[in-house]
């Protein structure tokens, strides 16, 4: 039980930095991401599974630009490095390069483990971490093509 919840803290602070690193440099309109059909199988075991974000088509660009709101915890382009007292890993994690654990060659994989992080949120391992992520989804502070925009944008600083 407590191996689930530290991989799921390590995951969390993960997508935390992604979410922060949505302010860097916009990729190309030519660079948007399509989520392919079929099953994804992630490696991310978050409850609730993921949105409807995965089965959308996500623009980079966009992404980007909503990414500006994560950037205060993940930083410019997700590259991390923001404090956070009271966690495990004593900061939010990067997004660009994100976690090995995130990444997958199926893009609709690594969509959907990026998706569970901003869907339903995540709390760090530690004694009392400052950051949580925020449930965009689920709270509804995001839309779900907005999601589907992110993911675009952290997959396209992740090749």
């Amino acid at each position: 039980m407590y191996k689930k919840f530290a991989v799921l803290s390590v995951l969390f602070l993960v997508i935390t930095i992604l979410l922060a690193v949505c302010s860097g440099p916009a990729p190309k309109a030519s660079q948007a991401i399509q989520a392919p059909q079929g099953p994804a199988q992630p490696n991310v075991p978050n409850p609730g599974g993921p949105g409807e974000a995965i089965n959308l088509t996500g623009d980079p660009v966009a992404g980007a630009e909503v990414f500006t709101k994560c950037q205060g915890c993940h930083g410019q382009e997700g590259k991390g490095g923001k404090a956070n007292p009271g966690s495990d890993a004593g900061s939010i994690p990067a997004l660009n390069p994100v976690n090995p654990a995130l990444k997958n060659a199926d893009p609709k994989v690594f969509a959907t483990n990026l998706d569970l992080f901003i869907e339903h949120g995540a709390k760090p391992a530690g004694s009392s971490p400052a950051r949580s992520m925020p449930a965009f989804g689920d709270k509804q502070m995001l839309t779900a093509q907005q999601i589907a925009d992110v993911i675009a944008y952290i997959i396209s600083l992740n090749p």
